[in-house]
């Protein structure tokens, strides 16, 4: 019976594990830590994204976070150094 509930307990873990990729930690006020846990570099057509917000790295995280808001309310987090995302990040700072 134990063993059965330490596989459950590890199926939820590595399903949870499995779901965090490339997704933002769930903001709240002044951040003052990194959202994105891991990013996301695969191409994601324009078409899908509704709003893209660009922070700085800083105080609060040294890393430059591009969090991309899907059509489906999703954020996810976007690699910066990805080619098609430097060409998002280019066009955000060329308004």
């Amino acid at each position: 019976m134990m063993g059965k509930v330490v596989a459950a307990g590890m199926a939820l873990l590595l399903i949870s594990v499995i779901g965090i990729e490339g997704m933002a930690l769930a903001r709240s006020g002044i951040e003052l830590r990194c959202q994105c846990i891991e990013t996301h570099s695969k191409f994601i057509h324009p078409k899908f994204i509704q709003n893209v917000n660009l922070t700085p790295s800083g105080p609060h995280c040294k890393n430059v976070e591009v969090i991309a808001t899907l059509k489906d309310g999703r954020e996810v987090c976007l690699d910066p150094t990805a080619p098609w995302v430097k060409l998002i990040i280019k066009a955000i700072l060329d308004k």
